[in-house]
């Protein structure tokens, strides 16, 4: 696998992070460097993290991980977007999670590298300096989750809850989607 594979295979992987880091912006009024390499930190140390571990486990374990893991990241995502929805419709405007403590990112870091396990899997069978491979997915996921927090941080200082009732929609149109793609109902 060359770079321009590994590349592509970074950047669709961290997607869902940025799509994440954005909704997590929507709800900081303001952002800084430091809430940006936090975020950026755990998504891109999951998103590096899992490849790994789905390299040295190999495809002995991939039918079982496989089959159940659509329906972890689906549940964790429809439960945090459906309670950022829940606080973009409360009437307490200051409530929003921005919280970035372990509780509330480590949830969302597992949700979005779970695709990354499988992809590790398939690591084990290719020609893969996994070292390399992962500290490349790691470092762009990191980059595009730090941009992700002070994009969606811009975008939520002009539309409050607006914005972060979009990002609970979101979060569960990804839920939905790792399911469709999962049965093959998704392009």
């Amino acid at each position: 696998m060359g770079i321009v594979e590994i590349l592509i295979t970074a950047v669709v992987l961290s997607m869902d992070a940025f799509a994440v880091s954005v909704c997590k912006g929507l709800s900081m009024k303001k952002t800084s460097l430091k809430s940006m390499c936090i975020v950026g930190g755990w998504f891109g140390f999951f998103q590096a993290l899992m490849p790994t571990l789905g390299y040295l486990l190999g495809s002995a374990f991939a039918s079982v991980v496989n089959s159940v893991a659509h329906w972890v990241a689906f549940s964790l995502l429809c439960v945090i977007g459906l309670n950022m929805i829940k606080e973009a419709l409360s009437k307490d405007e200051g409530k929003s999670d921005c919280s970035l403590c372990v509780k509330a990112m480590l949830p969302l870091a597992v949700a979005t590298s779970i695709d990354a396990f499988a992809v590790g899997v398939s690591f084990a069978m290719l020609d893969v300096n996994i070292v390399a491979a992962v500290i490349f997915i790691g470092i762009v996921t990191f980059t595009l989750s730090a941009i992700g927090v002070k994009a969606g941080s811009v975008i939520g200082t002009k539309y409050n809850s607006k914005a972060q009732l979009a990002g609970g929609v979101v979060l569960i149109f990804l839920g939905v989607k790792i399911v469709l793609e999962h049965f093959g109902l998704w392009l």
